[in-house]
C-alpha cells in the first residue's frame, strides 16, 4: 500500500417503510444525487444535503494524514417505501463500474442508513454491500456508518469489516461517527484486523422507545459503551441496533454487533452480555401513548391558563422520518374544531396548497383545502377557512438537532391561521425537527402554548430549549408510523417476536 492509501467512498441511503409507497428515482434526484467529485465539492460546503458522516469522514481522513480519495455515488431519500429495484440495481451497478474503473482501492467507507428495503429484496444493503466486497476482494477494509435503525442482516455483517451504528436518537452524533470510522480505517490500513461478532434477538421494539438519554435503550447503550471502555483496547466498536420496526422484513429485531480487535473472544463476551440484557429488560420496550382527545382537553387547559408550562405534541402516527407522508389532519382537525388557541402545528406537506397561498398572498384569505391531492391512505381530505401570514421558499438550514448545520430544502411554504394555530405548509416531506421549520416564518417557538410536529423524537434535541421531557406528549395518532405495532398488517417480520407475540423465546448461544 501507497503512503497515500486509495480510499472509495459510497452511500445509498434510505428508511423502508413497507407501508409507504415506492421510493423512485425522480424522489432520490430531488433530495441529492451525488457522482464521482460532486462528493468532495459537497463536503466542502459550510452547510450541504449530504449526510454529516460522509462529510465527517472525508475531513478526518485528510485531517490524519494523506489519502486518495475515488468518489463513486452517493445518494438518499427521506424515509418513504421500498426503493424501486431497477433503480437501486443501476445506481449500485454505477457504483461497482466505477470502482472498477479506479483502480485498486486500499479501503472503502459507505454511509447507508441500513433500514432499507426494494421492491423486489429485503435487503439491498446486504446486497450492495456484498457487491462492493466482491469487487475489492476480502482483504480490503471496508468500514461501513449505519442508523441504529438499521435492520443488520447476516449479508450485512459478512461484507463489511466494521458496522459502525449511532449511539444517539435524537441522532447527534453523526460528525462522531464519520470520524470514528475515518480513524478506524487508519487502524485497518494500519495492520489491525476487524473481528465482527453479531447477535439479532426476537425484539422489535416500537420506535418511541428507542430513545437513548432514558429508558431501556438508553440503559443497554450506556452499558455498551461502558464495557466497551473497560475492555480497553479489545473492542474496535459496539453497536446496539434498535431496527425499524416498519421495514417489516425477516431481519428485523433488535441486534448486537461488537467488533473485537484482531481476535474475536472479548467481542464475542460482551455481544452475549448486551443480549441478554436486553432480552431480560424486553417488557420495558412497551410506551402508553395519550390519545387524540386527551392532547385536545390539554390543549385547550394549557391555552387557557398562561401559568402552566407549555407543552409540545408529536403526532406519532404520522412521521415522515419514519416514512410518513406528513399529510394527516386528524390531530390537526381535533384541534381545531375544539377551538385550541396559541398552537403551532409543524409541518403539513402539501405542496399544492403551499403553492395556492403563494399564488394568494400574505393577508389572504381563502378556503384551504389539505390533501386535495392524496398521496397516502391516511391523507384524508380536510377543508377550513385560513388566511395566509407568511410566505417562505423553504431554504433554510437546520439550527439545533439532527439538522443542525444542514441545509433544507423545504420547497415553497407557508403559513395558514385558522383560528387559534398557525399551520406551517411545506412543499418537500420533512419531519419538524428543527425551530427553523416556525422560525423561517417569522415565529417565535418561546411564544407558543402548544406545538404539535410531525416527527417521532428528533424533535426532542431540536426543541429542548422549550421543553423538558415532562411537557413532551407522544399522541397516538392513525398513519403509517403508528407505533402501536398491533394496527400494522405484518407480513416479513420473523414470528414470533416480543412485543407482538408474548410467547416468543429467546436464549444465549452456547457458542458465538
Amino acid at each position: 500500500m501507497s503512503t497515500s492509501p486509495r480510499i472509495a467512498v459510497c452511500g445509498f441511503i434510505l428508511e423502508s417503510n413497507a407501508f409507504a409507497p415506492v421510493a423512485t428515482e425522480a424522489d432520490f434526484r430531488s433530495r441529492y444525487y451525488f457522482e464521482g467529485d460532486e462528493i468532495l465539492e459537497e463536503a466542502d460546503k459550510p452547510a450541504s444535503l449530504m449526510p454529516m458522516e460522509m462529510t465527517a469522514f472525508v475531513r478526518a481522513m485528510r485531517a490524519t494524514g494523506s489519502w486518495t480519495p475515488v468518489p463513486l455515488v452517493l445518494t438518499g431519500y427521506q424515509p418513504w417505501g421500498p426503493v424501486d429495484s431497477d433503480f437501486f440495481g443501476r445506481t449500485v451497478d454505477d457504483m461497482v463500474a466505477r470502482l472498477e474503473a479506479g483502480g485498486p482501492v486500499d479501503g472503502v467507507y459507505v454511509a447507508n442508513h441500513g433500514g432499507m428495503t426494494a421492491t423486489r429484496d429485503h435487503d439491498p444493503d446486504g446486497d450492495m454491500l456484498s457487491r462492493i466486497r466482491e469487487a475489492v476482494g476480502r482483504d480490503v477494509p471496508v468500514v461501513v456508518t449505519l442508523d441504529l435503525h438499521a435492520n443488520i442482516s447476516d449479508r450485512m455483517v459478512d461484507a463489511s469489516s466494521v458496522l459502525i451504528g449511532y449511539q444517539t436518537n435524537p441522532h447527534v452524533d453523526m460528525v462522531e461517527r464519520g470520524e470514528e470510522a475515518a480513524f478506524l480505517m487508519r487502524l485497518l490500513l494500519g495492520g489491525t484486523r476487524a473481528r465482527q461478532t453479531f447477535l439479532r434477538l426476537p425484539l422489535v421494539a416500537p420506535s418511541v422507545t428507542l430513545l437513548t438519554a432514558s429508558g431501556p435503550y438508553g440503559a443497554l447503550m450506556d452499558l455498551a459503551q461502558r464495557r466497551r471502555r473497560e475492555l480497553g483496547g479489545t473492542i474496535l466498536n459496539v453497536s446496539v441496533f434498535g431496527g425499524f420496526a416498519f421495514s417489516d422484513t425477516p431481519k428485523n429485531g433488535l441486534a448486537v454487533v461488537v467488533t473485537g480487535r484482531n481476535e474475536p473472544g472479548p467481542a464475542a463476551g460482551l455481544a452475549t452480555e448486551i443480549a441478554a440484557n436486553a432480552w431480560q429488560c424486553r417488557e420495558e420496550f412497551k410506551r402508553q401513548l395519550m390519545s387524540i382527545d386527551d392532547g385536545v382537553a390539554l390543549a385547550l387547559e394549557t391555552g387557557a391558563d398562561p401559568a402552566r408550562r407549555a407543552v409540545i405534541f408529536a403526532d406519532s402516527g404520522d412521521n415522515p422520518g419514519g416514512g410518513g407522508g406528513g399529510d394527516t389532519p386528524f390531530l390537526l382537525k381535533a384541534l381545531a374544531e375544539a377551538g385550541a388557541k396559541g398552537v403551532l402545528f409543524g409541518s403539513f406537506y402539501d405542496p399544492p396548497l403551499a403553492a395556492e397561498a403563494h399564488a394568494f398572498g400574505t393577508g389572504a384569505e381563502f378556503r384551504a383545502v389539505f390533501n386535495r391531492e392524496p398521496r397516502t391512505r391516511y391523507g384524508e381530505r380536510y377543508e377550513v377557512d385560513a388566511r395566509v401570514t407568511a410566505l417562505s421558499n423553504g431554504d433554510v438550514v437546520g439550527r439545533r438537532g439532527i439538522f443542525a448545520g444542514r441545509r433544507l430544502a423545504l420547497g415553497v411554504s407557508a403559513l395558514l391561521e385558522i383560528g387559534g394555530i398557525r399551520v406551517v405548509v411545506i412543499s418537500a416531506r420533512q419531519q419538524t425537527a428543527d425551530p427553523v421549520f416556525f422560525e423561517m416564518l417569522g415565529l417565535d417557538v418561546g411564544d407558543a402554548r402548544v406545538v404539535c410536529v410531525k416527527s417521532r423524537g428528533h424533535f426532542r434535541a431540536g426543541f429542548d430549549l422549550w421543553f423538558g421531557p415532562a411537557q413532551v406528549h407522544e399522541i397516538d395518532t392513525p398513519g403509517l408510523t403508528s407505533p402501536v405495532l398491533e394496527r400494522h398488517p405484518w407480513r416479513g417480520l420473523p414470528r414470533p417476536v416480543f412485543p407482538l407475540d408474548e410467547d416468543a423465546e429467546w436464549a444465549p448461544p452456547e457458542a458465538v
